[in-house]
C-alpha cells in the first residue's frame, strides 16, 4: 500500500502555530514538491487559504507541474497517514522540496492541474478523484496578487 506524505508553506509547527507566508505581488511559488528522477507522486489533494481582512482583486493561484526546481526554503514532508511509514523521497532542499520561491527558475515546460482566481478573504482546496490524480514531478503552488496578502497552502500525496 502507498504512503501519503503532507508539506505546507513553513516549516511543521511544534509549539506554536503554522507561519503565514507572504504572497507578495509578482508570481511566486508557495510550495514545490521535487520528486526523484525515478518515480512520480499521485497527488491526492491541495489547498491554500488567505488572510486578507477586506474583498480585493482574486489571486491567480496555479496548481502545475513544472520542468526545473525554484529556489526554496528547504521543508521536510511530513507523514500523513501511517505514523510508522518510511520517510518521503521527496526530500527537502534548496532545489527541491521547500517553501516560499526566491527563484522562479527558467521554466520551458509545464501541464496545468488546476487554476483558480480565489478571493484573499477566502480559501480553495481540491480532492482529486480516486483513480484520477495526477503523477507530477516538480510539482507547484503558484501566486500572483495584486497585493500581498499571507497565505497557507499544503499538498498532500502518495509515493
Amino acid at each position: 500500500m502507498r504512503k501519503l506524505y503532507f508539506a505546507a508553506n513553513g516549516v511543521s509547527p511544534t509549539t506554536a502555530a503554522q507561519v503565514a507566508v507572504t504572497t507578495g505581488t509578482t508570481i511566486k511559488s508557495m510550495l514545490q514538491v521535487a520528486t526523484p528522477a525515478t518515480t512520480g507522486i499521485i497527488i491526492a489533494e491541495w489547498g491554500i487559504s488567505f488572510d486578507g481582512s477586506a474583498a480585493a482583486t482574486p489571486i491567480k493561484v496555479e496548481f502545475l507541474q513544472t520542468d526545473v526546481a525554484a529556489t526554496v526554503t528547504s521543508v521536510t514532508p511530513t507523514l500523513w497517514g501511517d505514523p510508522n511509514a518510511p520517510a518521503s523521497l521527496c526530500v527537502g532542499g534548496a532545489s527541491a522540496t521547500g517553501h516560499s520561491a526566491t527563484a522562479e527558475g527558467t521554466i520551458t515546460a509545464t501541464r496545468m492541474f488546476d487554476v483558480q482566481f480565489v478571493a484573499p478573504t477566502n480559501q480553495y482546496l481540491k480532492q482529486f478523484p480516486l483513480g484520477r490524480e495526477p503523477i507530477s514531478k516538480f510539482l507547484r503552488i503558484r501566486v500572483t496578487a495584486a497585493a500581498a496578502v499571507n497565505a497557507y497552502c499544503y499538498i498532500i500525496w502518495e509515493e
